[in-house]
């Protein structure tokens, strides 16, 4: 078990213009993936966020399933949710390490995602984390997605100085230069 501990959050951000979320679902473990589900739209909600929704058999298919979202665009955030529960096999390490590896690539990639795929030793522990009202790694989930959304259109709309003035003779643009 472990000791309850506090976490600082950022406060949600505020959009100007609409954000639209897909929700990507393993329902593996129905129950877990209706609590992750709950806690996820609930902070979209809150948010102002379209949400669609699909879902895909296990946690292995999520990244695949955000990469084709991305390929077709009309997505400003991902949420990831599923849970993958230690078993007597080696199983668990494969599916845990290579969907969260699948989803850093696309991340790293740019892609605004937050991750709620649980990686537990059993029932008990994805229980108190997906629960809402417990530790709701969903809602949290959501909300790194938000604040990563947030944080891309910022710097998109950065001004960006490449150290030149396009269409300008060099001559022109730097006095000192000829």
């Amino acid at each position: 078990m472990a000791i309850a501990e506090r976490h600082d959050t950022l406060p949600l951000p505020v959009f100007d213009r609409p954000v639209r979320v897909l929700l990507v679902v393993a329902p593996y473990y129905g129950d877990i993936a209706d609590q992750l589900r709950a806690g996820a739209r609930a902070t979209l909600a809150a948010a102002g966020a379209d949400v669609e929704e699909v879902a895909v058999p296990g946690a292995l298919e999520i990244p695949a399933a955000i990469r084709l979202a991305l390929r077709h665009g009309g997505h400003d955030g991902f949420v990831a949710l599923g849970c993958v529960i230690r078993g007597e096999t080696t199983h668990y390490e494969i599916v845990s390490t290579l969907s969260n590896r699948g989803l850093l690539a696309l991340g790293l990639e740019g892609a605004c995602i937050g991750n709620a795929i649980l990686t537990v030793e059993n029932r008990a522990q994805a229980e108190v984390r997906a629960d809402p009202a417990g530790e709701d790694k969903g809602g949290g989930a959501a909300a790194a997605a938000l604040h990563l959304v947030a944080l891309a259109r910022r710097f998109a709309e950065a001004p960006r100085s490449v150290g030149f003035v396009a269409g300008v003779p060099p001559a022109a643009s730097d006095p000192g230069r000829r």
